[in-house]
C-alpha cells in the first residue's frame, strides 16, 4: 500500500508459498515461523546474474524464497513504536498482527532508501549482471518506485530501469517472475521490462478489509469511503484501478465477502489463470477462498497462499483477505 514515507507461467508459480507472518510502512523485519523472502537483503547470490539482466523488486511483492529464484528483494521499512524493522527480514506477519491488535502501539511504514537501491543495482552490476530491471509496486500507493528511480539514475541510468508494476502483493509478484523468467531465458533489458509490463496489466488484485481507518489514515481511501465502512457496518470490496486503491462494492458480512472474491476472481481468470490468495491472521478464511477458487478453475494451477508482507498489513490491518488473478494470455 502507500507508504507513509512509502511500489509466469513456469511451474513454480503452482508452488503453495508457506505462510509468513508480514507486510509495507516503516522498515522490514523478519517473519515469524515464514519461509524468508529470497535474498531480502539484496546481496547473497550474485554469480546467479553474471552475464544475464538481473530483477529487483521490494518486498511487498510477497514473493516466497521457493519462487524467488535470482530476484534480489530490497525490504521496505516498519516502525513499531519506536523499533524500526526490516519488512520480510526481522518482521513476520504475526508480529505485525499483535502489534496492531495493541491499539497502544503506533505502527507505520515507509520506502526502502534510493542509497539502498543504489547499493543493490551497483552489486548486481559489479558481480556481471549486463543491467537490471527494477520492478515495484505501484507509484500511487508508495515512493518505492521513485527511490528505486532516483538510484537507477545516480548508478547507470543505461543499465538500469524501473518499472511501475501499478500492483501490489503477488500481482507484483507475478510480474517480477515473468520478468526473471525472461531474464534467464537470455532476454534483453528491454524485453525483460516488457515480459514483466505485459502480465501486469492483466492482473486484477481485489480485496476487502475490517479495518478501513488504516488505509484512510495512510492515505490510501478517502474520508467519505472510511466512514460510509465504519458508520454503515458495511465490508467494502476493493481493487487496484490504475494503481490506486477504488471502491467495488459493498457487502455486509465476511460470508459474502469471500463469495464475491470468488466471483469477480472466476470473472477476471477466464479460462486459465495464475492466482494468489493473500490474507493477514485469518488463515483459515484464505483456505477456504483457495479451495474454492481451485474447484471453480480447474484448468489453472492452485493459488499460491500466503500472509501479506508486513508493510501491507499495516495498511490493511487484521482480517484483510484478498485475492490476485493474471489471466494466462
Amino acid at each position: 500500500m502507500p507508504d507513509s514515507a512509502l511500489d509466469p507461467r513456469s511451474a513454480a508459480v503452482t508452488e503453495r508459498a508457506d505462510r509468513a507472518t508480514d507486510p509495507e510502512g516503516a522498515e522490514d523485519t523478519a517473519p515469524d515461523g515464514a519461509e524468508a523472502p529470497a535474498d531480502a537483503a539484496g546481496r547473497a547470490g550474485a554469480e546467479e546474474v553474471a552475464g544475464r539482466v538481473a530483477v529487483v523488486t521490494d518486498s511487498t511483492a510477497d514473493l516466497p524464497s521457493s519462487l524467488a529464484g535470482a530476484v534480489r528483494v530490497v525490504p521496505l521499512e516498519v516502525r513499531l513504536g519506536d523499533r524500526v524493522v526490516r519488512d520480510g527480514v526481522d518482521i513476520g506477519p504475526g508480529e505485525l498482527s499483535a502489534a496492531i491488535a495493541d491499539r497502544r502501539l503506533d505502527v507505520q511504514t515507509s520506502r526502502p532508501t534510493p542509497e539502498a537501491f543504489a547499493e543493490t543495482y551497483r552489486d548486481l552490476l559489479a558481480a556481471g549482471a549486463s543491467a537490471v530491471v527494477s520492478v515495484h509496486l505501484s507509484r500511487e500507493l508508495s515512493g518505492t518506485w521513485d527511490a528505486a528511480r532516483l538510484a537507477a539514475e545516480e548508478v547507470d541510468p543505461g543499465r538500469v530501469r524501473v518499472v511501475d508494476s501499478r500492483a501490489l502483493g503477488m500481482g507484483l509478484g507475478f510480474a517480477v517472475l515473468a520478468a526473471d523468467r525472461a531474464a534467464a531465458e537470455g532476454a534483453d533489458p528491454a524485453d525483460v521490462e516488457a515480459a514483466a509490463a505485459a502480465v501486469a496489466a492483466r492482473c486484477r488484485v481485489i480485496f476487502c478489509v475490517d479495518e478501513l481507518d488504516r488505509l484512510r489514515r495512510g492515505g490510501r481511501i478517502g474520508t467519505a469511503a472510511a466512514v460510509l465502512g465504519t458508520v454503515l457496518a458495511v465490508k467494502p470490496l476493493l481493487h487496484l484501478v490504475d494503481g490506486r486503491i477504488t471502491a467495488l462494492e459493498k457487502v455486509r458480512t465476511s460470508a459474502r465477502a469471500t463469495q464475491r472474491l470468488v466471483e469477480h476472481a472466476v470473472a477476471a481468470a477466464g479460462a486459465e489463470a495464475d492466482l494468489a490468495v493473500h490474507h493477514l491472521g485469518v488463515p483459515e478464511r484464505a483456505e477456504e477462498l483457495a479451495d474454492r477458487l481451485a474447484e471453480r478453475l480447474p484448468a489453472s494451477p492452485r493459488p499460491v497462499v500466503s500472509e501479506i508482507s508486513a508493510v501491507i498489513g499495516a495498511h490493511v490491518g487484521n482480517g484483510a483477505l484478498g485475492v490476485v488473478v493474471v489471466p494466462r494470455a
